[in-house]
């Protein structure tokens, strides 16, 4: 799709098609007979821009739920935009700013942080370097009718002066056709350009990939980890006057709110509620002990904000390898900062040992967690006997499966949620 079709698509035509075309058949299945009948009313061209925008919308739900509804994508703006419910907990931090100025968005894509910060009365504009991704940002600020707040034009964000606006947000690129970049200085911008305009307005943040490494960020800058339903999606690098006073932390948003835009400064949605943990300067290495009555998997935020010791210490537990970031603690602790599971067994790893086990526990449903443990999943879940789509274990019993090592040994660890 070019960006004269998807401009069709924003006449009175195309939303005519758009309004049609939503609810039909548009799986592999029923896509071609969908495309037919449409072309017997509609140009061609404007049906194949419809369609695949309607699928980009079908997928855009888990980021964006209900609101995908109303909104435009291209394949790779939706790939990297940020989910809604993310966007809006980080513009709130934008709008809690002494003074709002407008805020320089580098690379806005589809308008997915612009959008949100327009709906907390931050005024912003953004720059896109593609042509196309620049028209569908600016279509989306105006389904949301936030148009006269915020403002989309294409071209290189980093050719713009960042000096007359009080904050500046930069989502780099993070991606190629060879696949995900991991290098910050691969990044498109790269994240020392980035930086450096960073350093002409009194606050910035930048979206980074969460396996950012800890070295890598600024002297003086707050580094931010968050979760999503218990599933790291990214990380934020926060400068000047948007730095906390800490410099790292570990952000967990529940999925109910994960997929919609708020403007309230504290979400709850069915008692979910965003809680975020920072270090504890007092803690020194988590104590490393033998196995306890309670494993705790740490989310992934809390790991990769290096604060598995502090939750180590919310449940009175130690590791049980200095290198894993497994917890174990004879107490049964609640913590939104991980999962808890309740061992009931604890053997050397062995396929055949395993297999005879999870048989005599007429084990019928069989999840399988590992860390530090270099097997197969798959391949393991088959030689297990529960590959295929009716598994060996004749059972109704669930059983969580934890493959890790201590020390060098590798250890199965048989247990069911706490």
């Amino acid at each position: 799709m070019d960006t004269e079709a998807f401009r069709d698509l924003l006449t009175p035509l195309g939303r005519d098609l758009l309004a049609e075309a939503d609810g039909a058949d548009l799986t592999e299945a029923g896509l071609l007979a969908t495309a037919t009948r449409l072309r017997g009313r509609y140009p061609a061209d404007l049906v194949n821009a419809a369609l695949t925008q309607l699928r980009l919308r079908d997928r855009g739900r888990a980021k964006f739920g209900d609101d995908a509804s109303r909104m435009f994508f291209t394949p790779a703006g939706l790939e990297q935009s940020t989910r809604a419910g993310v966007a809006s907990y980080r513009a709130r931090r934008f709008a809690g700013l002494p003074k709002i100025h407008r805020t320089l968005e580098v690379g806005c894509g589809i308008g997915a942080d612009l959008v949100a910060r327009a709906m907390a009365g931050v005024p912003g504009d953004g720059v896109e370097l593609d042509p196309l991704t620049a028209e569908v940002a600016r279509a989306n600020l105006a389904a949301f009718g936030v148009e006269g707040t915020a403002s989309v034009r294409a071209g290189d964000g980093t050719a713009v002066d960042p000096s007359g606006y009080g904050a500046v947000f930069a989502d780099p690129g993070r991606r190629t056709a060879r696949g995900r970049v991991f290098d910050p200085r691969a990044y498109e911008p790269p994240l020392d350009v980035v930086l450096g305009m960073a350093e002409s307005v009194p606050a910035a943040c930048v979206k980074v990939a969460p396996g950012i490494p800890h070295e890598a960020v600024p002297d003086g800058a707050e580094a931010e980890w968050i979760s999503v339903g218990g599933d790291v999606k990214e990380a934020a690098l926060w400068l000047g006057d948007l730095a906390g006073t800490v410099r790292r932390r570990a952000t967990l948003i529940p999925s109910a709110l994960g997929s919609a835009y708020a403007t309230a400064p504290t979400d709850a949605a069915g008692g979910a509620e965003i809680v975020t943990l920072v270090p504890d300067e007092g803690l020194g290495e988590p104590d490393v002990r033998g196995w306890g009555r309670y494993l705790y998997e740490p989310d992934g935020a809390v790991i990769r904000a290096h604060l598995v010791a502090e939750v180590a210490a919310m449940v009175g537990g130690g590791l049980v390898d200095p290198r894993i970031a497994y917890i174990t603690s004879d107490t049964l602790t609640k913590t939104p900062f991980g999962a808890s599971y309740e061992i009931e067994d604890v053997m050397p790893f062995s396929v055949k040992r395993l297999r005879a086990e999870l048989r005599r526990r007429g084990t019928g449903i069989l999840t399988i967690k590992k860390r530090g443990f270099a097997g197969d999943v798959e391949r393991l879940r088959r030689d297990l006997g529960f590959g295929g789509r009716r598994p060996a274990g004749s059972g109704t019993g669930e059983v969580v499966l934890v493959l890790t090592r201590v020390g060098d040994d590798p250890v199965a660890v048989l247990a069911h949620p706490a």
